[in-house]
């Protein structure tokens, strides 16, 4: 396949000395096994893929083995998905998210995320704010916000010898 690349001329920007000071031209995070899949509880794993300290955002992809599930969580951001492999659901709602499917959340949204597809799911997030996560006899048990996420990913590249990537921080 031949792309030929194009070079658009844009007008200056009034601020363009700040912007080529401080600015970040966009980053690539591989999407192989130099980032590892960080396990998250007995049945998931998470590929994280950035993480914005400013916003509280962060960007990964799930995978929930077959049979497996998350705790219930409640969300204090937006959170959207988009399903890339397998099918899933959440027990609180009647509908099942297959490959190709897009998945919003609204602030204050309480659910359990399942998969009882046999060869699990795996779904790109993009997380907002704040997710306290519960356990079954609905006490909190912790809360994952964009600082939980970057001590999910660091520690577990730490612990094993892998390089954290520094592209993933927005």
């Amino acid at each position: 396949m031949n792309v030929e690349k194009k070079i658009t001329q844009l007008p200056p920007e009034p601020h363009q000395a700040m912007i080529d000071r401080y600015g970040r031209e966009g980053g690539y995070i591989p999407g192989d096994d130099r980032n590892p899949w960080v396990p998250f509880g007995e049945f998931a794993a998470i590929k994280h893929f950035s993480f914005d300290v400013r916003t509280n955002t962060a960007a990964n992809i799930l995978w929930v083995k077959g049979g497996g599930r998350i705790g219930t969580h409640k969300h204090h951001g937006v959170v959207s998905a988009i399903t890339l492999e397998g099918s899933w659901g959440y027990y609180e709602y009647d509908w099942i998210s297959k490959p190709g499917d897009f998945v919003y959340e609204l602030p204050g949204a309480a659910h359990t995320l399942y998969s009882d597809d046999p060869n699990g799911m795996k779904a790109m997030f993009w997380l907002n704010g704040p997710i306290d996560f519960y356990d079954d006899n609905a006490n909190f048990e912790f809360t994952a916000d964009v600082f939980w996420f970057i001590e999910h990913y660091t520690k577990y590249c730490e612990a094993n010898g892998l390089e954290i990537d520094q592209n993933m921080f927005v």
